[in-house]
């Protein structure tokens, strides 16, 4: 894989236990795991001096490029963040540039998990996931047609085709008060586990500890269940628009964390 295709690895970034059979640096896997994950954490530094701890909210993002929108996942992108105009965060990333770069620093985690591995001794119990960190540079979209984009990519990520069969456009109030922090990624990395236990080689020869503990793994996904209608909805059935993208998504959890099992990452 070319560099193009790649996040540049850096001390900050690398993958170090287990890296080389788990660790990913390409946009393809890095790109995938954010944009497939319900809730991204963020984590950046508290401008007070009395305060050392670092911030860290859960909040809604994508990753796309409003410049080209059909670039793949296998391209440079940008990650978008929805937040109230008014949170820290946002407050934050509207103000001016810090350092040599232009922007307020974050760092971004997203998380899937894919199974319960258990081995025969728990140092050896684990999970199947796949997890990616990233470190960028956060500024407010101030432009009204890339904020509209950014928008209703981040509503279509939580259920796609929402945007349309909802009343749009937002309202002067809602544009307001929404705020869409852009981020340029500069470093990322993945980490994938999957397979089966791995034990040690006396335990795998201990007749009577095999004979007594159970082994594997335990496939995980999150499942969507029966939508439930609000009393206020005035829908007779499901739509199915809806309909399609919870079994869609039911499918392809089941299908990962299998996978998963059998050691395809």
């Amino acid at each position: 894989m070319s560099d193009s295709e790649s996040y540049p690895k850096l001390p900050r970034n690398t993958v170090n236990r287990y890296g080389k059979p788990r660790g990913k640096y390409d946009y393809t896997t890095i790109h995938s795991i954010v944009n497939s994950t319900p809730i991204l954490h963020i984590s950046f530094p508290t401008p007070s001096a009395s305060d050392p701890f670092p911030a860290i909210l859960p909040m809604l993002g994508f990753m796309g490029s409003f410049a080209t929108p059909s670039s793949p996942l296998s391209a440079p992108l940008d990650l978008y963040l929805h937040g109230y105009i008014s949170s820290r965060l946002m407050r934050l990333g509207s103000s001016p540039g810090h350092g040599e770069e232009e922007g307020f620093p974050l760092t971004i985690a997203a998380t899937h998990m894919d199974g319960l591995v258990l081995a025969l001794t728990p140092n050896h119990h684990s999970y199947n996931y796949r997890s990616a960190v990233l470190h960028g540079y956060a500024t407010a979209v101030e432009g009204v047609e890339e904020k509209l984009w950014a928008m209703e990519r981040i509503t279509d990520n939580v259920v796609a085709n929402r945007w349309e069969n909802t009343r749009i456009p937002p309202t002067k109030t809602e544009m307001t008060s929404t705020q869409i922090l852009k981020v340029r990624i500069v470093d990322a990395s993945a980490k994938v586990r999957a397979g089966g236990p791995s034990d040690d080689r006396a335990d795998m020869k201990n007749e009577e500890l095999r004979a007594k503990t159970w082994v594997g793994v335990v496939p995980t996904w999150t499942a969507f269940g029966q939508p439930v209608a609000s009393a206020e909805n005035r829908v007779k059935e499901v739509p199915g628009y809806l309909k399609e993208y919870l079994e869609g998504k039911n499918k392809e959890g089941r299908s990962n964390a299998e996978n998963a099992v059998l050691g395809v990452k």
